[in-house]
Order: C-alpha cells, then structure tokens, then sequence
C-alpha cells in the first residue's frame, strides 16, 4: 500500500490531485473534473497559453491570392503553353516555381522588347509586391509549361503548383485549378 501511495504521488503523470475518487474510477488516475475530463481543470490554461505561445513562434507565411487563372489551349503535336492569371500578396513575397502534371518542364517567364525583338526568358522568381496585384498575362510574365503530355482543349482544366516564398525563407504552395480556353481566344477572359 505504501509503494502503491509513493508511486502514484512522485511518478504518476496525474499527480498532484486531491486523493479523492469517485467510485468506478481506476487508482492512479484522477478523478474527472466537473465536466467529466480526466485533465485537472488548472492544468488547462497552463497547456493553451504554452500551445499559444508555440503558435506565436511560427513564422509568418504571406497568404496569395491567385485570381482568374486560365491556360491556352493547344493543337496536336504542340509542346508548350502559357498559364496566366492574376497574383496579389498582403506582404512582400516572390513566385519562385510551378509545377504540373500535364508538362514536363514548368518555368515562370518574362517576355519583353529587347533591340526591336521580342525575347522570352526565364526568370528565377517574380517580386510580388506587397498589395498590389501582379497580372501574369501573354506578352509579359507568364508560367510556361513546356513537354506537355497531352493536347490540351477548350473545357479541360490543368491543375498548376505554385511556389512562393516570403522575405524570411517561408514557404507556401498554392493548388490552382485553370481552365484550358480555347487557341482562338488567346485573350484573358472577361473579369466577373
């Protein structure tokens, strides 16, 4: 008896309670509060304010909006598309990769004039400014999605990765689902 009393008073993770059980209720554990929790009820604030605290720690992810996403429809044997849509940041944060099932080869692009010819390159990230909205669009930055596995047609939809990463190193991934248009309608759709 006095073992069981040392034991369950220095190594029972219940310990310290009041040594009064209700009937029905093993030996070495407490006895449930008011509500009927086996966790005694000023153990509880204790337990959130630390939880809080650790959650208050974590850094920071920008949250991105992705507005208006589409993809241009493509013919048979053609191996490369555009994905465009609209991004916006709360914060400063910069589009660093894309990823997609249907392409082999997925590049964030820049196409701009250069000695009176249009030149398409890669860029190994896009700034995003913090609130302003930054339109990926044909003729300007766009994602680039090269090897493609399949002919792409008006009414499939493409699902797109997108990387982003924050001043600090944080990382945030969006899943956007982008409608395929058709290649006559090479324009961005209409806003709502």
């Amino acid at each position: 008896m006095i073992l069981r009393w040392f034991y369950l008073h220095h190594f029972s993770p219940s310990f310290p309670y009041n040594g009064r059980r209700r009937r029905g209720t093993p030996v070495g554990r407490p006895p449930p509060n008011d509500r009927g929790h086996p966790v005694p009820l000023p153990r509880l604030p204790a337990l959130l304010l630390a939880a809080l605290a650790g959650a208050a720690a974590l850094p920071s992810v920008a949250q991105v909006v992705v507005a208006n996403p589409w993809v241009r429809g493509t013919v048979a044997g053609q191996k490369a598309t555009g994905a465009f849509m609209e991004l916006k940041s709360a914060t400063d944060t910069s589009l660093v990769s894309a990823a997609s099932p249907v392409a082999g080869i997925v590049e964030v692009h820049e196409m701009k004039m250069d000695a009176g010819v249009m030149r398409m390159n890669a860029v190994d990230k896009l700034a995003l400014p913090a609130g302003k909205a930054v339109e990926l669009r044909p003729g300007g930055y766009h994602v680039m999605l090269m090897d493609l596995k399949q002919t792409l047609k008006e009414g499939d939809t493409v699902p797109v990765t997108l990387t982003f990463e924050d001043k600090a190193g944080g990382k945030q991934t969006v899943e956007v689902k982008a409608p395929v248009r058709a290649l006559a309608s090479a324009g961005a759709p209409k806003k709502p």
